[in-house]
């Protein structure tokens, strides 16, 4: 806790470009938790190199992430927002945490195995101790909430357990975090296989609508947006395509799904498809030209990440001093 605040840490990672999946599911929603909570937003570039990355595109993408973080509402005098990599506790800590951490744990993780698979050629010892880094992401700051979707869940649990497992040696070091819920976000499903998550890594680039597609991409890709043969517009899970594509008009427009079905009783997928698609387009507009704004003004966007980077360290740094000198670690003469 920081003052009368609790503390919610989350970020995203650097890979890909960000999707509507993940804005109207996640970075939309975070914007509505700065005044309850003290948030720590970090663009986790130190996880992104479990898989191998060009270094010049990921420097970009990094930025154009922390960029797009600010577009979309989070105040970086209310929020910290930095990169992991600039707070070199993440690592440090992370070490620790390896120690505290069994290799059978490790072993269980899906997105180990999920991972391991795709990347074959490249299963190194960070894809393996992944969870630990996350687990130190989170403890750093004393987090008490970390928002989750059911991919991450496995990867609270474990952080829990080498929280609990630290402290049962050491004493209360670490405050033990919640999966924060709140309110669902909306599930954005492919647009080109509706029975999956959009992603920011599918192959198939007409099944994400990404933050930056300009609007005829956008239009384009809805009008290509896999539906069915029934041809009616109904709100039911035998119908995922148009069940997908009902939730994002109505995230967009602020419409119930009934509403959505009543609006467009009796008329065709076409004419849907286009609603949709022009209700997005109304959606990103705003966050497209912000972002353009800021990417623009280097001193202002480098001030944040200077800033910032030292609002993160200052808090990381207590809790790792602390964690160094229960291990055993010489302290520091200053």
């Amino acid at each position: 806790m920081i003052g009368d605040k609790k503390v919610l840490f989350s970020g995203m990672q650097a890979t890909g470009n960000l999707t509507l999946g993940n804005y109207l599911g996640a970075l939309k929603n975070w914007v509505k938790l700065s005044d309850e909570y003290e948030c720590f937003y970090s663009v986790v570039d130190e996880h992104s190199i479990t898989v191998r990355q060009d270094p010049a595109v990921l420097r970009k993408r990094s930025r154009a992430l922390l960029t797009l973080y600010i577009a979309a509402g989070l105040d970086p005098e209310k929020n910290c927002i930095y990169y992991q990599s600039h707070v070199s506790a993440h690592a440090e800590l992370a070490w620790i945490l390896n120690c505290f951490t069994y290799m059978g744990e490790l072993s269980r993780m899906t997105q180990f195995k999920d991972k391991s698979a795709k990347h074959a050629d490249n299963i190194n010892a960070g894809l393996f101790t992944y969870p630990v880094l996350m687990a130190s992401d989170i403890l750093l700051y004393q987090a008490d909430v970390v928002p989750v979707g059911i991919d991450q869940r496995q990867h609270l649990e474990i952080t829990r357990d080498i929280a609990q497992r630290f402290n049962s040696i050491y004493g209360e070091v670490f405050t033990i975090p919640d999966a924060y819920y709140g309110k669902a976000g909306a599930k954005i499903m492919s647009l080109q296989d509706p029975t999956k998550k959009m992603s920011k890594s599918d192959e198939n680039p007409n099944g994400s609508i990404y933050l930056m597609d300009d609007p005829d991409t956008i239009i384009r890709k809805f009008k290509r947006a896999v539906t069915d043969s029934e041809a009616q517009i109904l709100y039911r899970e035998e119908q995922p395509g148009i069940h997908n594509l009902i939730d994002i008009y109505s995230v967009c427009t602020g419409k119930t799904p009934d509403e959505v079905v009543k609006e467009f009783d009796g008329r065709g997928y076409g004419d849907f498809k286009l609603a949709v698609g022009e209700a997005v387009v109304g959606q990103l507009k705003p966050l497209q030209e912000e972002a353009a704004r800021i990417e623009k003004d280097k001193a202002y966007l480098d001030g944040i990440i200077k800033n910032n980077a030292e609002k993160a360290g200052y808090f990381a740094n207590k809790t790792l001093r602390k964690v160094q000198k229960k291990v055993g670690f010489p302290e520091r003469v200053r």
